[in-house]
């Protein structure tokens, strides 16, 4: 393996304006995501789970938090659902423990994935899960 010197002097060499692309293209990707949402003319959203692979236990919450704040300064109601998470909000959003409460009191269910937990309401789930897996 490379030592910490030689990978710190490897990551100078990346171009800035690849590092700005990226941050660009999240950013639009987050808009794109708010905006498809918005156009459902939701009432309140539901965030289904705010771990990003299965099995994990890692909140990988910031972008998920650009596109709740875009949904919020719309005047939309977003709540969460997370059963590992042992808080009463998340990111200024009320966390509900009961999954039937949350299916049913979302007008729209964001989630990473499509999985057999949600396909009952899934005409109500926005996914950008086109195969169904990892």
């Amino acid at each position: 393996p490379k030592d910490t010197k030689q990978l710190r002097a490897n990551y100078a060499d990346v171009p800035n304006n690849i590092i700005g692309a990226i941050v660009d293209a999240n950013t639009t990707r987050k808009d794109f995501v708010a905006d498809s949402i918005i156009k459902r003319n939701p009432q309140r959203v539901g965030i289904y789970r705010l771990i990003m692979k299965a099995g994990s236990d890692n909140f990988r919450a910031s972008s998920i938090q650009g596109i709740m704040k875009r949904l919020k300064a719309k005047g939309i109601e977003v709540v969460v659902y997370e059963p590992v998470l042992d808080e009463p909000e998340f990111f200024h959003s009320a966390v509900i423990q009961s999954l039937d409460e949350f299916k049913q009191s979302c007008d729209v269910i964001v989630s990473n994935r499509m999985v057999d937990e949600i396909r009952d309401v899934e005409d109500k789930v926005y996914t950008r899960d086109l195969f169904g897996s990892d």
